[in-house]
């Protein structure tokens, strides 16, 4: 059923909330988003590969083990949770979700969330059916949080100023050199090297000259 329904995003959406597996294989061994990108439907795959459930989220909202306080205050799930399944990674479209909303666009509460994104990084690596991508989506976004606390705290035009930081351009050519390195920077910082991701990812972008 949920292969049937791979055309149509909206409805891929509703039934991964609605409790579909992703790692479920059909009768030739693939996943839905195997056989999603297989046909072509790039979109879907998109959708499946950016899916976390609410649920895993609200698990830090709870205090574990012999944690007095959660990890996460409740009123920032909600918030964390529509950056984490967005599909738009453009760190602008990151700092502008984080600019649009008072509850997160304060030190302390950007400080709680990438600490339990980083959590959230460490489970995807070391879990049974390990998630590379997922882990390294959770990273970029700790990073990009990490470079908005030191926006908020060392500079009067805050995530104004880390947003035109971003879209500036070069002189010779607008190219938007800052927001490279950030980039590249997250993917260096990536803590797990024996990643097959990391790997591609450093073979990919070392070569090339910024």
């Amino acid at each position: 059923l949920f292969l049937a329904n791979l055309g149509n995003k909206e409805i891929t959406w509703m039934m991964l909330e609605a409790g579909a597996e992703t790692d479920a294989v059909n009768s030739v061994g693939r996943t839905a988003a195997q056989m999603a990108a297989f046909v072509g439907q790039h979109d879907c795959v998109t959708v499946i590969n950016n899916f976390f459930p609410r649920e895993r989220l609200d698990y830090y909202t709870k205090p574990q083990g012999l944690d007095k306080e959660p990890k996460l205050p409740v009123k920032l799930a909600g918030p964390l949770h529509k950056i984490i399944t967005t599909t738009n990674m453009h760190p602008v479209k990151v700092v502008l979700l984080v600019k649009e909303n008072p509850l997160l666009a304060e030190v302390e509460a950007l400080q709680k969330c990438y600490r339990v994104l980083d959590l959230i990084c460490e489970k995807c690596m070391k879990q049974k059916d390990m998630n590379e991508v997922l882990a390294m989506k959770m990273h970029y976004i700790s990073c990009i949080f990490q470079k908005c606390i030191t926006f908020l705290k060392e500079r009067e035009d805050k995530l104004d100023g880390f947003i035109k930081s971003l879209l500036k351009g070069r002189d010779k050519d607008g190219f938007p050199v800052y927001q490279e390195k950030l980039i590249r920077e997250s993917i260096r910082k990536f803590p797990y090297c024996e990643a097959t991701l990391l790997q591609q990812l450093v073979r990919s972008i070392a070569p090339v000259e910024i």
